[in-house]
């Protein structure tokens, strides 16, 4: 096993998922996820090539599943430990003001993502636990944080500053950072391959929409503005957290409905958005609750989209002009009634939806505007995983 390959582990409250990554032939060759970590009915999917093995069990902790997940490798032919894996890399939420670039980790970056964890509480204290475990695996292996945040760490300070007291925001680090940045960039990246443009000549708006979902405007390769702030909670309509609401509702609901801070917090998490409004989450029930009459549904479609569009608005102003619109992520990629309602009538704007490019599925990056549009529309499916491969490889072999 070659030691350019990257193990790419994204470690979650209570999962892990993992793939086993060649930077520079571009694919995957093993990855899986475990799910359950801490519950009596773990799981574990790993799948090598053409062959899935599922193990269901009790998987007591981070570092037990991921020796798990190393006896998978090991039984597949793929011995981690001794094969020679030439990094790690990690997924890390937030890098706070501290971290604007891929990171080596030593004792000292460890205890900064700890410290950084009030930032981004859902996340962070997993992301430092899938660390600690795989640096206990793999000790000898340099382990990298690759920082969601990181990609829009140099925001304009216009775009990334709350209208609050500044002395208090700049004691408790509160500003817009941004996430889904290691997306977003590969993905405008990508855009400028597809049309065979330099990314410095472009101006693009990438819209990441998934059960988490984000909007980004990118001018020349620089992020100049983005929809998520302090935390992911901010901007478009998601699966379940709500965006953009008056700020003032917490306060009230405190008041009128007797609601404690955390339960607020996780009614604005995890009970709102799509799900809060129609009782699912998933866009493919959305879809067919849709088809079947249902109000709830069909309302919280359109109030999603309304979100979406009054950020496309604001991004085209923004940039001023814009050359490309690019879809990614999980709903991005594979609804077409949602590309189509997010960009309709907006001809004047120079830009448009073929209507059979749009519903015609493919898995590779495409354009899906008429042929000579003024803004090229496309499609382009998203991979963190090599991104964060690729970063944690630069870093640990420049050049």
């Amino acid at each position: 096993m070659s030691a350019t390959l990257v193990l790419v582990i994204n470690s979650g409250s209570s999962s892990i998922k993992y793939q086993l990554v060649d930077p520079v032939g571009g694919h995957a060759l093993a990855g899986g996820l475990v799910e359950r970590i801490g519950e009596h009915d773990g799981r574990l999917s790993h799948t090598s090539g053409e062959q899935t093995v599922e193990h269901l069990r009790r998987i007591e902790n981070h570092t037990a599943g991921l020796r798990l997940v190393f006896d998978m490798f090991a039984e597949a032919g793929q011995d981690l430990a001794a094969a020679g894996v030439g990094a790690v890399g990690h997924r890390v939420v937030h890098g706070g003001e501290e971290f604007s670039a891929p990171t080596l980790i030593d004792d000292d970056v460890l205890a900064s993502i700890h410290r950084l964890c009030t930032l981004a509480p859902l996340h962070m204290p997993a992301n430092a636990a899938g660390i600690e475990s795989a640096r206990a695996l793999l000790p000898t292996v340099p382990q990298v944080a690759v920082f969601d945040t990181a990609f829009f760490h140099e925001l304009p300070a216009a775009a990334r500053t709350y209208a609050i007291d500044a002395k208090l925001a700049r004691e408790h680090g509160i500003r817009r950072y941004g996430f889904h940045g290691t997306s977003h960039e590969y993905v405008s990246g990508r855009v400028a391959e597809v049309l065979g443009r330099d990314p410095a000549g472009l101006n693009q708006i990438v819209l990441h929409l998934g059960n988490g979902a984000s909007a980004s405007a990118i001018r020349g390769g620089q992020a100049v503005d983005t929809t998520m702030g302090l935390t992911p909670l901010e901007g478009l309509v998601m699966g379940t957290r709500s965006g953009d609401i008056d700020p003032a509702i917490f306060g009230f609901l405190q008041r009128s409905a007797g609601m404690d801070s955390d339960a607020v917090d996780d009614l604005l998490n995890r009970n709102s958005g799509i799900k809060g409004l129609s009782g699912v989450n998933d866009f493919r029930e959305l879809g067919t609750l849709v088809e079947r009459g249902d109000a709830a549904a069909k309302l919280a479609f359109d109030v999603y989209i309304h979100r979406l569009r009054r950020y496309i608005g604001a991004y085209l102003v923004t940039l001023g002009n814009v050359h490309a619109i690019t879809f990614t992520a999980g709903v991005g990629e594979n609804d077409p009634a949602v590309r189509a309602a997010a960009l309709a009538g907006l001809e004047g704007f120079g830009i448009a939806v073929d209507e059979q490019r749009n519903n015609t599925r493919s898995k590779v990056p495409r354009v899906i505007s008429p042929d000579g549009s003024p803004v090229q529309v496309l499609v382009v499916p998203t991979n963190e995983e090599l991104a964060i491969a690729r970063a944690a490889l630069r870093l640990v072999r420049p050049g």
